[in-house]
């Protein structure tokens, strides 16, 4: 079975490709969704978590929020929580891959939005990046978050820049225009995916 890495920058359609892909048929994993699970209500990760940081877990749920306020400018702290978080979400990720293999799945697509940054890409046979121009982030962002101008440049500035992930992709899907081009797009990129040697 060939095992494919989803991502993109914020804002760049990333998602609505996983939709449209799982519409098709392709199996596809969230590995947002996944990281939730993880740290769901009565998992081992949360009372390691609450054991870490005093006052981020209250009647047994994460507060997401105050964790990020804790971590966010602290990089110690945010290693801290993926050795506790990303040796859990592989484990359910490969558990989910081979699922997959024993279903007779021919390709399966694994979503997430930090994969360049962890160098999780590098776990897949190939790796597929959505891509957009940034004024086109800054219009989707005001349109989807209700930022300001500043607040979605400010976003764009946090993230890692474009053309590193575009530098280590095997397919980019450039999504600056419809749903209708990035459907054509998407055919394209998919096509060049699956016959590629793994």
């Amino acid at each position: 079975m060939r095992t494919v890495g989803l991502t993109g920058g914020i804002a760049s359609g990333k998602s609505t490709v996983a939709r449209l892909l799982a519409a098709r048929g392709v199996p596809v994993l969230d590995l947002d969704r996944v990281s939730r699970g993880v740290v769901a209500e009565g998992e081992p990760a949360l009372a390691e978590i609450a054991a870490r940081w005093p006052g981020v877990v209250r009647d047994g749920v994460l507060d997401r929020k105050a964790l990020g306020e804790r971590i966010v400018a602290d990089p110690a702290a945010r290693r801290e929580l993926e050795a506790i978080t990303h040796p859990l979400i592989w484990a359910r990720t490969e558990a989910w891959l081979g699922e997959q293999a024993r279903a007779g799945a021919d390709v399966a697509v694994v979503e997430a939005a930090l994969m360049v940054e962890t160098g999780s890409y590098r776990r897949y046979d190939a790796l597929i990046v959505v891509a957009c121009a940034p004024e086109v982030q800054r219009r989707r962002l005001a349109a989807r978050e209700g930022y300001d101008a500043a607040t979605a440049d400010g976003w764009l500035a946090a993230q890692m820049p474009l053309e590193q992930k575009v530098a280590v992709a095997d397919v980019v899907i450039w999504n600056n225009g419809g749903q209708a081009e990035l459907g054509g797009a998407l055919d394209a990129a998919w096509t060049r995916v699956v016959s590629a040697p793994i």
